[in-house]
């Protein structure tokens, strides 16, 4: 069966082609109504389907905007990057997801793949200090927008969260519950010491700890990302003679480690150890105790970084190259309240 094209749309529509490209590509002329509706009734029956490969040699720009991050597996950027593509699907595009698995060579590698594919536009979570992403971004000319962190090395629009307020907040809240201090499981020793969240919530926690007149002194522990490794931390710091009354995580899935290490060795949580995490995953209102942590609106940051990447003006007419959004403290059982707020 010969291929439907854009001249038997225009033959049965009784138009021209650059009409018919007109309704198809929404643009960049405005097309009547009526004709229009010829047009799209001619699609329809005929069954025309666009090269989408053509149009995006044509223009430069494919309907794809691509998405790098850490590790999709983690729970906090799988929700980030469906609520990304949800953001995409809305503007008719589509997303490509690549893992760095915090790795230079694998970021950048992705980087190339996808500004190769000229994409729309191409949305970073960046994983570390990313001098090579930088020099490989500037080669390009491409819209990058960095999410979740904004390393030194790369001067792109960002969206990022204010992670310093937030685990200030989380900490003064435990410390309102009494206890002589509250420990901090921050992140690994490569975790760069500006530009990321882990970082920030480690500033955070020694801010409220200073306002408190309290010392941080031998009360900031190391530990992975993940929950997995943050439990073997975790049994061991637990099971220690220097156990603390209270641990702020600097990721909520580093604090479902410890709640799980905590059960392990009968620790009681809240009674005898208060925990509190960062990021809100959908898990932590299901742990055991439910946990208390720092939330932020993913959805709203997600359409943000989209809109930027595509090139849509804001609505506000906002043009600042960082945008920050608030963070809430959602209170649960773990912190020692009674009930959830």
């Amino acid at each position: 069966m010969a291929k439907v094209t854009r001249d038997d749309v225009a033959r049965l529509a009784g138009t021209s082609t650059a009409v018919v490209s007109y309704v198809v590509n929404n643009g960049p002329r405005p097309v009547a109504a009526a004709t229009r509706e010829r047009v799209l009734a001619a699609i329809k029956e005929l069954g025309y389907r666009p090269d989408r490969v053509a149009q995006a040699m044509a223009s430069q720009r494919t309907d794809l905007i691509g998405l790098i991050l850490p590790d999709a597996r983690q729970p906090f950027f799988a929700e980030m990057a469906h609520a990304v593509e949800q953001a995409a699907a809305e503007r008719g595009k589509m997303v490509l997801v690549g893992n760095s698995d915090y790795l230079d060579e694998r970021e950048v590698h992705y980087l190339r793949a996808f500004l190769g594919m000229r994409v729309s536009g191409l949305i970073l979570v960046s994983q570390g200090p990313s001098e090579h992403a930088a020099s490989e971004i500037e080669a390009w000319d491409a819209r990058v927008v960095l999410l979740h962190r904004r390393p030194d090395a790369i001067d792109d629009v960002a969206v990022v969260l204010d992670d310093v307020g937030g685990a200030q907040l989380a900490t003064r809240h435990l410390l309102e519950h009494g206890p002589a201090y509250v420990a901090c499981l921050g992140g690994v020793e490569t975790t760069p010491e500006s530009g990321d969240p882990v970082t920030d919530h480690v500033t955070g926690w020694r801010r409220a700890m200073a306002e408190a007149g309290i010392s941080t002194v031998g009360r900031l522990f190391q530990a992975p990302y993940n929950r997995y490794d943050a439990y073997r931390v975790a049994l061991d710091l637990l099971a220690g003679p220097d156990r603390p009354p209270a641990l702020v995580c600097a990721t909520d899935d580093q604090a479902i480690g410890v709640l799980r290490a905590a059960r392990e060795l009968r620790i009681d949580v809240p009674g005898e150890l208060a925990v509190a995490g960062f990021d809100d995953v959908k898990e932590a209102a299901l742990t055991d105790p439910p946990l208390t942590t720092v939330a932020s609106d993913r959805v709203a940051m997600a359409r943000e970084a989209v809109r930027l990447a595509v090139g849509e003006p804001a609505e506000d007419g906002n043009g600042d190259r960082v945008q920050q959004f608030p963070v809430t403290l959602r209170i649960r059982r773990s912190c020692g309240c009674p009930t959830a707020s």
